[in-house]
Formats: structure tokens, sequence, C-alpha cells
């Protein structure tokens, strides 16, 4: 049996409470991802979905750059993170001491989380109160260029960010059904 030497607040059931399984899948998810991911995004990402506590994944992330299995860079004045060969041995020799189900769903939210990222960095979202509600202005870019232009009015902010999460969701697939709908009927 494990032992728990993790705090546990905000972790939910089947989440890890051992500072070296935590660790450890730091170690694993930066190996899958390949690519840099900011710490606090990485942080967020477990953190969102109960499977550990936030000060536990701090404290893991510092642990692993002081011993060189993860390194810290600048990116744009953002603290980065990537894996380096000593952390993908980690991960690849200790990955089976983590469950195939908790492997999976830090993934899934790791990738989720920078999948939503990008789509926030590449569309633009703006929202302008008014004395009825408010207008929500999505702008959708592509080829370094302005490609949608969309300006909605919703009655409150609970329909503003229903509004936002729907065009956050797939703004390519919402661009490609207006595109559809306006050729297909003429």
């Amino acid at each position: 049996m494990t032992d728990f030497d993790a705090f546990q607040g905000g972790v939910e059931h089947g989440g890890l409470r051992n500072k070296n399984e935590i660790k450890i899948l730091v170690c694993y998810i930066l190996s899958r991802i390949e690519e840099p991911i900011l710490k606090y995004q990485l942080a967020d990402s477990l953190t969102g979905i109960g499977l550990v506590n936030y000060f536990e994944i701090n404290e893991a992330v510092d642990s692993l750059i002081s011993s060189g299995a993860v390194k810290n860079f600048l990116d744009n004045k953002e603290p980065c993170l990537t894996i380096t060969d000593i952390g993908r041995d980690i991960a690849s020799t200790l990955e089976k001491s983590l469950t195939v189900t908790v492997r999976e769903k830090a993934v899934n939210a790791t990738l989720n989380l920078l999948s939503r990222s990008k789509k926030e960095q590449e569309n633009k979202i703006e929202i302008k109160e008014t004395e009825n509600g408010y207008f929500i202005t999505f702008t959708m870019y592509g080829f370094s260029e302005e490609i949608l232009k969309i300006k909605l009015f919703a009655a409150d902010l609970m329909q503003v960010n229903m509004l936002k999460e729907g065009f956050l969701h797939d703004p390519v697939e919402l661009y490609s059904k207006i595109v559809e709908h306006l050729i297909n009927n003429n």
C-alpha cells in the first residue's frame, strides 16, 4: 500500500496522495504531451479534475526542476516546463506505478487545457455591457487574417458565458457550419 504523505485538500477519490506518485505523473504528462506547458496550466489541469492538491503539484514541479528531470524556461515572460532525458527515464521506468485511469485522465485533462488555451490565443472574444444586456463579439483568425467576425446579443452574463463556451468548444466547426449553411441555402 502506498503511503499517503501529500496534502489531500481538493483531491477526489482515486486522486494522488503520495508525493513520489505526483512527481512520476508530472514526468509522465510532460513526456506524453511533448510540448512546453506553462506551470500554472499543468497545475490547473490536474487540480481541476481533483487528481492532485494545488500545493503538492507545485512542490513536485519545483523538486523535479531541482533534480534536473524537468526544465523550466521563460517563454514570453511565462515559466514554461519541458521534460528532460532524466524525466523521460523516470516516466518510462515508473509509469506503471500509476493506474491507467490516472495516467489517461491526467493526459486528457492537460491536452484539453492546452487545446482550450490555443483556441483562446487564436481567437478573440470581446464583451461589451450595454443597458439592456451584453454584446459579445467573436473574431476568428486564420492565415494571419481575420476570417470571421460575429457580434451577438446576450441578455445576461450566464448567456455570455454559454456563448463563449460554445464558440471556444470548436471555432473551426462553427466557421464550417456557417459557410456550409450559406452555400447550401441559395
